[in-house]
């Protein structure tokens, strides 16, 4: 399936989903956000165990495209139809945040408002060393929607948060990885690289323990402690897949002198 927004394709155990209007930065227009839903439908189903989600050309992302703002839908005087608008960009980022494959941002460029969003949406960062952020909603005027406000408390903080969106300026990559937002920073142009790396060295491990641990942070997080630890070590001794791993570890650990 083709997207007009997004180039999406497989490679073994990784998918790709990138952004791609490099003419507009990667602005998320109601199509690309569109069309980052559909394709996290694709993936969700997938055999992929990781997933990059980067932009083509020279920035990630230019964030929300403001000529939304002089659309007939935002300019309608049906509150619903401008509320289907202004939740678009929630969805595409849930979409991206309920995959359960290991999803890794590869930041590069400009990385503002929405797609700082869409970042934090993923479960792991990284940036090129000359990367810069920014929140510029309430610049803008509006508050910083999709779900945002949420993903950054939980990623740097409730400080942290009220101060670089109150105050709309530009952070670098350096910043962020200090303030333990990015997993990595790379040389200018390696953060793709160092992306498909770590997704790749995930993608080995067994699927189980995985995807359970994604799901055992994602209850932490929501103040869930309902899990039954004990349950998932059961099933876990049930895989064949995590079985087939242990005994290989096991066995080289037995094998050592």
């Amino acid at each position: 399936m083709e997207f007009e927004n997004i180039d999406y394709w497989t490679d073994g155990p990784l998918a790709f989903l990138v952004l791609d209007r490099p003419a507009k930065l990667n602005a998320l227009s109601l199509g690309l956000l569109r069309d980052i839903i559909n394709v996290c439908s694709l993936i969700a189903v997938s055999d992929a165990r990781s997933v990059i989600v980067t932009g083509n050309g020279p920035s990630f992302s230019a964030g929300f495209d403001v000529n939304v703002f002089n659309s007939a839908a935002l300019r309608s005087n049906d509150t619903a139809e401008r509320y289907e608008v202004a939740a678009l960009g929630g969805r595409a980022a849930s979409a991206i945040e309920d995959l359960p494959q290991i999803t890794f941002a590869a930041l590069h460029g400009h990385v503002v408002g929405g797609g700082v969003v869409l970042a934090a949406a993923c479960d792991l960062r990284v940036a090129d060393s000359d990367t810069i952020l920014s929140i510029p909603e309430v610049d803008l005027g509006i508050p910083l929607a999709w779900g945002g406000i949420e993903r950054l408390v939980r990623e740097l903080g409730p400080t942290l948060t009220k101060e670089l969106v109150l105050t709309c300026r530009p952070f670098t990559a350096q910043e962020a990885r200090t303030a333990s937002f990015l997993t990595s920073v790379t040389d200018p142009g390696q953060a793709m690289e160092a992306a498909k790396e770590l997704a790749k060295h995930i993608a080995e491990r067994p699927r189980f323990p995985v995807v359970t641990t994604k799901r055992h942070v994602a209850e932490v997080l929501s103040g869930d402690l309902s899990r039954d630890d004990a349950m998932g070590l059961v099933m876990a001794l049930d895989d064949e897949e995590s079985t087939s791993t242990r005994d290989a570890y096991l066995t080289r650990f037995l094998d050592q002198p």
